[in-house]
């Protein structure tokens, strides 16, 4: 996979709380890829991790959420965590700069409790998903046809279950991003829009 994403930069939208993991090992698939990588944050200079039942390590924040912008990247990355996606859901910046992704149809891909701050964009509806399980009735509730698969691909949309499906998860979500822009995504944010 090396070279794939040679110029491609990505954003990596989290908060404290978020799963190590489901950061660290994609975000070094994206590297090895050739991809530019950014973690944003609502902090202004670093975020700390959780791992299993604990807090895990600090790490830097390359952009503070309040100075990014969708249009200088490629591709947007939400791992998930509890505590992570449950602040970002309800921070309007964060729904902003996700929406931001949507409405230019650019791949996103999220991961275990990641796709909760997707719900928030109404880009749900009508999408083939999966999530950590506890997120099933919240996918379906907001539209979207939730599965028990390892990894979903709809369109420039990636989602996985949990850290035991990131290597397939990491495979599709290159996969995804090295296609770019997906018109079709646009095209189906527009009809399912909230205003």
């Amino acid at each position: 996979m090396a070279g794939e994403l040679d110029g491609r930069k990505i954003a990596i939208l989290v908060t404290d709380g978020f799963e190590e993991v489901e950061l660290t090992a994609p975000k070094k698939a994206l590297d090895e890829a050739g991809a530019v990588t950014d973690i944003v944050s609502p902090n202004k200079t670093t975020v700390k991790s959780w791992v299993t039942n604990n807090w895990g390590h600090d790490m830097k924040v390359d952009v503070n959420l309040s100075d990014a912008d969708a249009d200088n990247y490629d591709a947007l990355l939400l791992p998930g965590g509890v505590m992570n996606p449950d602040k970002l859901r309800i921070n309007e910046d964060a729904v902003e700069f996700v929406q931001s992704f949507v409405d230019l149809g650019k791949p996103i891909a999220a991961i275990c409790h990641g796709p909760w701050t997707l719900i928030e964009t109404g880009m749900v509806e009508g999408r083939q998903m999966t999530s950590w399980p506890s997120l099933r009735t919240d996918l379906e509730n907001a539209g979207a046809e939730w599965v028990d698969e390892d990894c979903v691909v709809d369109n420039g949309l990636v989602t996985s279950r949990k850290p035991g499906d990131i290597p397939v998860f990491n495979k599709r979500m290159i996969e995804e991003f090295a296609e770019g822009i997906h018109s079709e995504f646009t095209e189906t944010q527009n009809r399912y829009k909230i205003h």
